[in-house]
Formats: C-alpha cells, structure tokens, sequence
C-alpha cells in the first residue's frame, strides 16, 4: 500500500499512548500528537507518521527529553499533566466497565518521585562495539541514548556503564542489561549471552570492580559482588536478588504500600500473595501477623533473611508456592481477615477465583495492567465482592502503563452465612 499523506483531525489518546485520527478509512493511529490538533501525516493503512502539527494543543508542551520522538520508551512527554493525568485514570474506568464492574476511580497518585531506580537497556552490536540504549517504538532498532531523565540520579551513568560491560563480553548477541540502584551502589544483571568461559568471567570482574559495581551477575549468576545490594522497604533492610524484581520508584513502593496499609483495615492476619522481597509484608507486619507466599525462591530467600535481621514486627511466616499452579484456596484462607495481591501483568485468575469462593473480608489488590486486574475483579465480584475503591499510582512516568490499587469488601451478610453453614 502506498503512502498517502493526509490533513487529520486528532481525536483522543489511545489505551497505548498512540493520538487516534480520523482518516478516510478509519481510525490512524500516530506518535506525537494530541487530541485536538490538526496535522498532516503521511499514512500507511491504520498507522500514520506525524509530518506536521498545523494547529496545536493548548495542552501541549515542551518534552524534557532529546530524545523524545525517537526512542520508544516515553509516550507522552508532550502532554501537559492534567490531562495526562486524566487519562491515565480513564484507562482504569474503561477497563471495569467493559469488564462489567462499577467502582469509584479516585484521582491519580504521581509516583514518580526522584525517578525510576531500575532500567533495562538494550544492546546490539554495532559498528564501534555495542550499541546501547531503548528500541525505537514498534521496531528493534536501538536508539543510542547517554543519559534517561526520567531514572534516578544514581542511574545516570547507566548507559555508559551497560555499554562498556557489554563490549568486555562481546560476541554478536543482542544482550538486555538491567541495572538497579540499591543503597549498596549499582546492581547489574546481563541477559540474552549464554555460558562464558572462565577467562570472560575474570574479564568481567575485573570490568565490574573498575566501574565500582556492588554487583554484576549474568542471568542470575553472580560474576563480582562488592558490596552488599541493599533496598529500604518499610522498615526494613532487604538485599535484593540478583536480576530480582521490585516497584519501579521507591515513591511508587511507598505510595502502594500506604494504600495497602489502609486497604487491609484492621486485620490481624494477612497473607500477602505473590509477595516478592516483601515491600508489603513488612509494612504490614508492623500492625498485623502476615504469610507472605512468592514463586521465586530467591526472593523468598530474601525476605526471609530480612524478617530475622529486622525487629518491632508482628509474626512473619513465609513459603515458597506458585500461586498459578497452586493458589490459596478456600480452607487454607480461613484464618486470614484480609488478603493482598500483587501478581505480575497477566494477573492473578486462579487465585481470584478460590478468593471468591472464600470468606476473607478484605481483599487488595495491587496491579500494572489495567485489563487483568479488571477481569479479576468481575472474578471477585462473582463470589460477593463488592469493588469499594480504586485508586490509580503513576510510577512510570509518560508511559501508558498505570499501577492501581483495588480494595474490595466481602459483603457480612454472605460472610456470616458461609461461616455459619461451615
């Protein structure tokens, strides 16, 4: 099909941060501009690349990023925040009424804080060494960038630091380099290589200790460890694993977690499920008894660890269990007065559907796809829940992706009558 190049009238901000048009044929989809703008784009079927604002937002502004228009990892830069704002909380109210469910979507948290403390960078090899920085959107071309203002102080080296890593190891392999800030200083997890010789391992330690690293691993597997890779959560001290996950910014951890403080109400009991290194779990056991349960047995580990070095908390207990394969079910929730969820973006749909079948009088939910977390409270909602409130996190920043938290309430009437038949 050829290119056709077309005046177009914006009309919103799709579900993935893409300005919808109207076009002759349909809807355009397009980067760069804002509803209300007319523009000229050159269009290929249903997707159109911005040529020309012609008459432009009085809500857009100036972008804080160079690289903003190349690089796929920000969508919306240009956007002032109120409306973006607006937005991102209509991303959530969509998503439960085309799942059926009615609730009260509260304003959004901005959650950025000082900024991302975790980054994944992409590397292909290229003609000097490797190519280091994000895909540009909807290819796997690499933008080279030198530094991301949207990630925190300490990560301002991060591209530099990933680049001179990935030309030690070298090869023709495209590698993904996850760094973290910790308190302990930077933690570096390569992917996408493969074994290495013991020769590249003592390369790669010594590349580590010159850049000053806490620790570099690859796939998990620690090469050179320096200092200890500490992260504040609540009120404890936990070292994290290596390539482990954890919120994007410590505002947005904070944030949730108080959230899920007031979520939980005055339980005495939580299981707090898919639990991590424990960013909720901690919180919680200031105030009430909580088993955490987590797939990853290094997370686990490390919670664990913490639980024993951190004192003033409530009992702790923690498994390690695949809550895909083997969720808490009916009987082993009794003993719980209120649940926490926290299942990556393909939701929680098992444990959902035993939590219906339960008697928990609380449950909350905490989320970063709009879509599951919507399909799993219409689970919820079949068993007795009622969805009291939602309220939308912003950890990350000028993207499409909006973090939430659900607090759900098992009606007592139903509560008492399965309590008294059991």
């Amino acid at each position: 099909m050829l290119k056709m190049t077309e005046s177009l009238l914006v009309d919103r901000i799709g579900a993935k941060g893409d300005a919808v048009a109207r076009g002759p044929g349909g809807d355009v989809f397009l980067t760069g501009a804002l509803p209300g703008e007319t523009v000229t784009a050159s269009v290929d079927g249903e997707r159109g690349e911005l040529v020309s604002v012609e008459t432009a937002s009085p809500e857009r502004v100036t972008p804080p990023c160079p690289y903003f228009g190349r690089c796929g990892g920000c969508a919306l830069q240009h956007w002032a925040a109120a409306p973006y704002a607006d937005w991102k909380r209509g991303l959530i109210a969509t998503a439960l009424r085309q799942a059926g469910v009615e609730a009260p979507v509260g304003p959004l948290v901005s959650a950025h804080g000082e900024g991302r403390r975790r980054v994944v960078l992409h590397a292909k090899r290229g003609a000097s060494g490797f190519d280091v920085g994000f895909m540009a959107k909807r290819t796997h071309d690499i933008v080279t960038i030198d530094t991301c203002p949207i990630l925190v102080p300490a990560l301002a080296s991060a591209p530099k630091i990933a680049k001179q890593l990935c030309d030690a190891l070298g090869g023709d392999k495209a590698l993904d380099v996850q760094i973290t800030a910790t308190d302990g200083g930077l933690d570096v997890d390569i992917r996408g290589h493969g074994p290495i010789s013991d020769g590249k391992r003592r390369v790669l330690g010594e590349t580590a200790r010159m850049l000053g690293l806490a620790r570099l691993a690859m796939h998990g597997d620690v090469i050179a460890t320096q200092a200890p890779t500490l992260i504040r959560t609540g009120p404890a001290q936990v070292q994290i694993p290596a390539g482990g996950f954890l919120q994007s910014t410590a505002a947005g951890e904070d944030a949730i977690g108080a959230l899920v403080l007031e979520g939980i109400g005055k339980a005495k009991a939580v299981a707090d499920l898919f639990a991590g290194v424990g960013p909720f779990t901690f919180r919680v056991a200031k105030v009430a008894k909580v088993h955490a349960a987590e797939s990853d047995a290094a997370a686990v580990a490390a919670l664990d660890r913490a639980v024993r070095e951190t004192q003033g908390l409530k009992p702790i207990t923690a498994e390690v269990r695949d809550l895909y394969k083997r969720p808490l079910v009916a009987a082993e929730l009794v003993p719980f007065d209120a649940v926490i969820f926290d299942p990556p973006r393909a939701g929680a749909k098992a444990q959902a559907q035993a939590l219906a079948q339960s008697n928990v009088p609380r449950v909350v939910a905490v989320s970063c796809d709009v879509g599951t977390f919507a399909r799993d409270a219409a689970i919820l909602e079949s068993g007795g829940y009622r969805l009291l409130k939602v309220t939308p996190v912003d950890q990350f920043l000028y993207s499409s992706h909006v973090e939430l938290v659900g607090v759900f309430e098992k009606a007592i009437a139903l509560v008492k009558k399965r309590r008294m038949l059991g």
